[in-house]
């Protein structure tokens, strides 16, 4: 119930889109575009826990393994890591592309070798697992639009 309250606030504060807009705040384009990454995991954490995901953790980072898993949860029985790719524009812009495309060969390498660390670190070897994508695409001014992909890879 909380999970729902909850994401019905976060949707309502981006019904406009997770961007900002390029005059909204100081910093760099790159700044910018981690405040919406940002944005962006917090949506889709209370958009899965509001379809059943229980995280146990978030912004994981293994020793020795570049990057991270953005979210770990319990979706029923299976363990999902969760990658989450925002993208976000200005309406009329050129498109760029789908936020699930940006989800390489190389990145799933090093999700699955992160994956395994967790599983080590946990004690959770045989725990049945899956690697799930959730793509969101977010034009200022307008909803952001939700696809997840369970077992993507």
């Amino acid at each position: 119930m909380l999970s729902r309250v909850i994401f019905g606030l976060v949707d309502m504060a981006a019904r406009k889109g997770l961007a900002e807009a390029a005059g909204d705040s100081t910093g760099d384009v790159k700044q910018r575009a981690r405040r919406t990454g940002l944005r962006g995991e917090t949506y889709a954490y209370w958009y899965l826990r509001r379809h059943g995901y229980v995280f146990v953790a978030r912004n994981y980072t293994a020793p020795g393994c570049k990057g991270e898993i953005d979210l770990i949860g319990y979706d029923g029985p299976v363990l999902a890591f969760v990658e989450v790719k925002t993208r976000a524009g200005e309406p009329g812009d050129a498109p760029l592309g789908r936020p699930e495309d940006a989800v390489t060969a190389d990145k799933r390498r090093a999700l699955a070798r992160m994956a395994r660390q967790f599983l080590a670190e946990k004690g959770l070897r045989e725990a049945p697992c899956r690697f799930d994508v959730l793509a969101i695409e977010s034009e200022r001014g307008k909803r952001p639009v939700v696809r997840l992909h369970k077992a993507a890879f």
